[in-house]
């Protein structure tokens, strides 16, 4: 655990009692704060009680006793409209700050001998991935490395800093919004898209959540931008006029003469007076598709960025094994192989796993968000058959209709017996692909309750007798 500075015999209004807040609470008072907890879900009181904290009521507290409120992510700040929280701290000049916050401010309080390196990464998809990734190859490397934020454990739940270590940090635009003192040694936007713009209120008010990521960086820090889209190349571009940090462009789909990019899944490093081949990741199994190469290309530049040697980060590349619920095989019928992307949450994400595939038999749907899944309608012509889960079933197949068959399933059990069935018949490899383009949240806790619901049905599946006959 980080004991959290700076609060020292203060109190801390901390709202949200789940993992971020409960592990906030923790640290800020192993740093000396004293602090008051609350939650709008009684559920969410009873476990915190349950493991021994005090509850303060903060809808009657007099907020003029408290040093600042920390916010979980997940608690609107600004959009639909402040939480009633907000709008207290606001009314008393009660500083608002996140976990991130409190942990920026811990490494800046402590003596330049004890800082540890930070990698912060962000981007509308592929920072779960991308942040595994990255704490790979520095593990690989003999670094001791933490990875958390928002995968993993909350930031403030990693273990204690000194000055050999580095934090790999995915961090999402709730606690970027939250955050204003991170200065990270190496921060990558691998991509952005629109994504939460009902939490944000605008693609504008995103976009900017997103760039707080590269706050406080100056000379001898590493900014790594994907250039693939338009809000990309404007970062890049702008940044690049401040000409204060080393900047390096990444792209999964065009050559560049300066940075780091993929062409055929071969990676290229042009940040020298040449480019150069440096990894093959046609060998390497848990990076396919696109938006993997995109992954690795920032993953290999954030690792040159951290003191590396080109060479090794190239190497340690190649034996990532992959991260649960992206792109993840879970097992294999005959000819028949099951892959989770319950991770892809929305159509850009589905896309990047549609996109791996020449032919799949596609298990999508769940809690449908704006726009379904008419963007993916340039890839239906892959789709073999769709088996149709959730509240999204038939708005789904609606879009669906004349361009592939679909067959609404309603639970995930049935829509993988169905697509294997299907599957099985085809005399050529296949593959059954969950990537819902929906959130999870009409039949689940998460996606990762998801992603393991599909998992468990497939082991299922193959224990059967008729399947093992298959294999």
């Amino acid at each position: 655990m980080i004991a959290v500075s700076g609060f020292e015999g203060k109190t801390v209004a901390v709202f949200g009692l789940a993992r971020t807040g409960l592990t906030a609470a923790r640290a800020l008072m192993a740093g000396g704060a004293k602090v008051a907890l609350w939650d709008d879900k009684a559920s969410s009181r009873e476990a915190a009680l349950a493991e021994g904290f005090e509850l303060t009521d903060l809808t009657t507290a007099d907020w003029s006793d408290f040093a600042a409120l920390m916010l979980s992510p997940g608690v609107p700040l600004t959009h639909p409209k402040p939480h009633w929280t907000v709008e207290k701290a606001k009314a008393t000049g009660v500083e608002i700050l996140g976990d991130v916050e409190l942990f920026a401010r811990t490494v800046n309080a402590a003596p330049e001998h004890r800082r540890p390196k930070i990698v912060a990464i962000t981007g509308t998809n592929g920072k779960s991935t991308t942040t595994a990734l990255v704490g790979h190859i520095c593990a690989q490397a003999g670094r001791d490395v933490r990875i958390g934020g928002n995968i993993g454990f909350g930031v403030l739940g990693l273990d204690d800093m000194h000055g050999g270590a580095v934090y790999v940090l995915e961090l999402s635009s709730y606690q970027l919004d939250l955050t204003s003192s991170l200065h990270a040694d190496v921060t990558i936007i691998l991509n952005l898209s629109p994504d939460h713009l009902e939490r944000h209120g605008s693609m504008e008010n995103y976009v900017a959540a997103k760039r707080r990521i590269l706050a406080n960086q100056g000379k001898g820090d590493t900014a790594i931008i994907g250039v693939d889209d338009p809000y990309g190349q404007q970062i890049c571009t702008e940044i690049t006029a401040a000409n204060r940090r080393t900047i390096v462009p990444i792209s999964a789909s065009k050559a560049m003469g300066r940075g780091v990019y993929v062409l055929q899944g071969m990676v290229y490093d042009a940040t020298g007076e040449r480019a150069t081949a440096v990894a093959d990741l046609s060998r390497a199994r848990s990076l396919p598709g696109r938006h993997n190469w995109q992954n690795a290309a920032a993953a290999y530049a954030a690792a040159k960025g951290l003191g590396i040697p080109a060479e090794e980060a190239a190497e340690h590349l190649l034996t990532f094994p992959g991260l649960a619920h992206r792109m993840e095989t879970v097992g294999q019928i005959g000819r028949v192989r099951f892959v989770n992307d319950s991770k892809a949450t929305n159509t850009d994400a589905a896309r990047q796993a549609l996109s791996s595939y020449a032919r799949v038999y596609w298990i999508a749907g769940g809690q449908p968000k704006t726009g379904g899944i008419e963007a993916l309608s340039d890839l239906f012509p892959r789709v073999v058959k769709a088996y149709l889960i959730g509240e999204a079933s038939p708005a789904f197949a609606k879009t669906l209709e004349g361009e592939a068959p679909a067959v609404a399933c309603g639970t995930m059990a049935a829509a993988v017996a169905q697509a294997y069935a299907d599957a099985a018949k085809s005399s050529q490899d296949t593959i059954v692909l969950l990537s819902p383009a929906a959130a999870s949240f009409d039949q689940y806790a998460d996606f990762e309750a998801r992603g393991e619901d599909f998992r468990a049905a497939v082991q299922a599946l193959a224990a059967a007798p008729a399947a093992r006959g298959a294999a």
